[in-house]
């Protein structure tokens, strides 16, 4: 049984218009060369298609709170991480520098996920931390704690299995 608590998409407004502009400026560069089969144009086509790829999996970010866990994942889902309600210490609502950047991105004590905007929640893991962009901060910091605390009768908080990415177990 899966009592969703949460889900919101965030569409990654500056991840689309820097890469679609990106994408138009490469392939007008590309044209303009006349280059299509030597080895500039591979070069230019592989490029081009690199961000094509980067659009495609970056173009939003969707976040799902549930009895499971805290799951986000970007675009189409290829790319996502779980995280169990137990292995969180602690959550509240930031508001990060834009040098941290947008993607998906290390930073000093953590990993960002972030596809447009500078609010963010912020997961204690123990260790580490996960800043997870939003634009809706005060809706899913509602939603985490509402889960912890649902999650605490049964189980007060065990510490639940470990974060996973890619299906693989991480460190906390």
């Amino acid at each position: 049984m899966n009592d969703m608590v949460y889900e919101h998409t965030q569409p990654g407004v500056l991840i689309r218009w820097a890469l679609g502009l990106s994408m138009v400026l490469l392939a007008a560069l590309w044209w303009s060369t006349g280059e299509s089969g030597g080895g500039a144009g591979v070069i230019m086509g592989a490029v081009l298609s690199l961000v094509a790829l980067a659009l495609v999996l970056m173009h939003s970010l969707t976040v799902r709170v549930d009895e499971g866990g805290i799951t986000a994942a970007c675009g189409p889902g290829l790319i996502r991480r779980q995280v169990p309600l137990g292995a969180v210490r602690a959550a509240r609502a930031v508001r990060n520098p834009w040098y941290y950047g947008w993607g998906l991105r290390l930073f000093p004590g953590g990993v960002l996920w972030r596809v447009s905007g500078l609010d963010a929640i912020e997961l204690d893991l123990g260790r580490r931390r996960w800043l997870i962009g939003t634009d809706d901060p005060q809706g899913l910091l509602q939603a985490i704690e509402q889960a912890r605390s649902q999650a605490a009768g049964p189980r007060a908080r065990q510490g639940g299995e470990p974060a996973r990415l890619f299906g693989r177990a991480l460190r906390s």
